[in-house]
């Protein structure tokens, strides 16, 4: 099962004023070339490259990877524009860019040095003139999510988002979390009839109990235990009889079926007082 990515918006507190340049900086980019692929259909690779130089010198202070993000998202908005306008939902001739959110990829923020932090509360974004550190206000919200980052149970993304609402800006963390792989607890049933369909939800564990309860009391056959010591029985006749054995072995050593041993075993029984042994057969 792969990640979900959830998206935790944390309030920026008292945001520099480069910000707001940065911020401008990057919707006229965007707008630009949002601009350019609604006329043309397309923005060919030469194209880009040339956008991106003339960008960078237009814009000096402004870090290449922001430059980079801002080109990508207004090739967005312009294929976005295509496919409303061939659908009918927008009439305008070009389209109009008024808010943006500007991305922040790896190395335009402290994307490490926040991932490696046990409680970040501060952020190092590139702005015009260099690196500036920000303030944030997390929540609870932000805490459940960092938690799970803490154990492994979600990655923070490499990319931030800033976007400004109601004049305030908020820094938007990205963190792909794996979901527990639970068992089903529930099923849907539909009942599929001529003038109407039932559908209820059963859960999985109830249901199971009492289909084996109906089994126990329905399907299975009554089974009876008689106890009858048979066992106990046949181990006390073979002590018995091993004992007897012995003790006519010791009295008759040489039983056999020769005359000598026939003779011997007479003149034993005889002399004990013990009936005949071989008695004549007539």
């Amino acid at each position: 099962m792969g990640s979900v990515r959830r998206a935790v918006a944390v309030e920026v507190e008292s945001p520099p004023p480069g910000l707001y340049a940065v911020e401008e900086a990057y919707r006229r980019i965007v707008e630009e070339a949002a601009v350019y692929v609604a006329e043309r259909g397309r923005l060919e690779r030469e194209k880009y490259s040339e956008l991106y130089r003339r960008f960078r010198e237009l814009y000096p202070g402004l870090h290449s990877q922001l430059i980079q993000q801002a080109v990508n998202q207004g090739k967005e908005v312009g294929k976005s524009f295509l496919e409303a306008r061939r659908d009918g939902r927008v009439r305008k001739p070009r389209p109009e860019v008024r808010r943006v959110s500007m991305r922040f990829a790896e190395q335009s923020w402290s994307y490490r040095k926040t991932a490696a932090s046990a409680a970040p509360v501060r952020l190092a974004l590139s702005l015009s003139g260099g690196r500036r550190e920000v303030w944030i206000k997390p929540h609870r919200r932000f805490w459940l999510y960092w938690w799970k980052a803490l154990r492994r149970e979600a990655e923070l993304a490499s990319t931030l988002m800033l976007k400004r609402r109601r004049g305030r800006f908020y820094a938007i963390f990205m963190f792909d979390v794996t979901p527990k792989r639970k068992p089903s607890a529930e099923a849907a049933a539909f009942d599929v009839n001529e003038n109407s369909v039932a559908v209820a939800r059963m859960p999985l564990l109830s249901t199971v109990d009492a289909v084996v309860r109906w089994n126990r009391r329905y399907v299975d056959p009554a089974v009876y235990s008689v106890r009858t010591d048979f066992g106990r029985l046949a181990k006390r006749y073979e002590a018995v009889r091993s004992a007897k054995l012995e003790e006519l072995k010791g009295k008759y050593p040489f039983a056999g079926s020769d005359g000598e041993e026939k003779v011997q075993n007479v003149t034993d029984a005889s002399e004990e007082g013990l009936p005949h042994p071989y008695p004549p057969q007539t």
